[in-house]
């Protein structure tokens, strides 16, 4: 491979050419923490439900920390693309950015870094990272059932999901997935 085709490793090529299932992960710019505390969180938090909802992106899942989010999503049912991905987590960096950058009178500084996403085509693949985002405030340490981390799905997905499409998500064993996340969340929520 020519050094001109490989990847830049900071900047992840978004293959974004066909409709479907998408496994998302967005950081902060050098993981800071400008999300950190129970209002910020809250703010990204909606932020992520109501972009996703004004790009007809639909969530099956997302958790949201202090300095990155993870979500699956279907892409919009009227396009044949997913290229919308990139305008919607434009849209909500910038409008969280500025926000927080006011909270912080810290005007025109770079808050987000980049996202990374894969199209999920298989089912059992699709599936863990379900399981993956829900699992993934156990797995930071922030709380020992994912239910009781208030940024993420779990709850959601427990409350409206049926017992046997709970009992198979979580059953799915999410260790040997590669998914880049090597953050460390602030424990102040």
């Amino acid at each position: 491979m020519s050094l001109h085709a490989m990847p830049w490793p900071h900047a992840p090529m978004h293959q974004l050419g066909s409709a479907g299932m998408y496994f998302v992960t967005a950081s902060t710019l050098h993981q800071a923490h400008h999300f950190k505390g129970k209002e910020r969180l809250a703010v990204l938090h909606r932020g992520v439900l109501k972009v996703a909802a004004n790009f007809g992106w639909r969530l099956e899942t997302w958790a949201v920390f202090s300095n990155h989010y993870h979500f699956v999503a279907q892409s919009p049912e009227l396009e044949d693309n997913a290229k919308s991905l990139g305008r919607m987590l434009s849209s909500l960096h910038e409008k969280t950015a500025k926000w927080v950058n006011r909270l912080d009178r810290m005007p025109g500084r770079q808050v987000w870094f980049n996202f990374r996403e894969t199209t999920l085509t298989y089912e059992k693949s699709y599936l863990a990272r379900l399981n993956y985002t829900h699992q993934n405030a156990v797995k930071h340490g922030l709380v020992s059932v994912a239910n009781q981390y208030p940024w993420c799905s779990a709850r959601w997905f427990e409350r409206t999901a049926r017992p046997a499409q709970i009992e198979t998500i979580y059953r799915l064993k999410v260790d040997r997935l590669t998914v880049p996340d090597n953050f460390e969340v602030s424990l102040d929520w």
